[in-house]
């Protein structure tokens, strides 16, 4: 059986590489996919630590995250899209000009 630590180191690796994808990257799409590699980092971490104290309220509260996650892509997409079809391009410091 695998330690639950090999679980948890996997799962801050992961957050790791999803918040550099976040502050290195200026693509909206990578920074959506980036911040899902979070979420699912946060999820593995919920599910390590509920299988090793023996509950089952971990996946239960997973299973919320990824209702959350589903909604933000569906959401974050129809933006994206919106601003593909009125721009023809896509950088998040051009987004920032659009303010006010």
């Amino acid at each position: 059986m695998v330690p639950a630590s090999y679980y948890v180191g996997l799962s801050a690796v992961l957050f790791v590489i999803g918040v550099l994808g976040v502050l290195i990257r200026r693509d909206p799409l990578v920074i959506f996919m980036s911040i899902e590699i979070m979420l699912n980092a946060a999820n593995l971490a919920l599910v390590a630590f509920g299988q090793r104290h023996g509950s089952i309220d971990g996946q239960a509260l997973v299973f919320f995250v990824l209702c959350v996650a589903a909604a933000e892509v569906a959401v974050g997409l129809a933006i994206i899209v919106a601003i593909f079809r009125l721009r023809r391009r896509l950088s998040v410091d051009e987004l920032s000009l659009m303010r006010g």
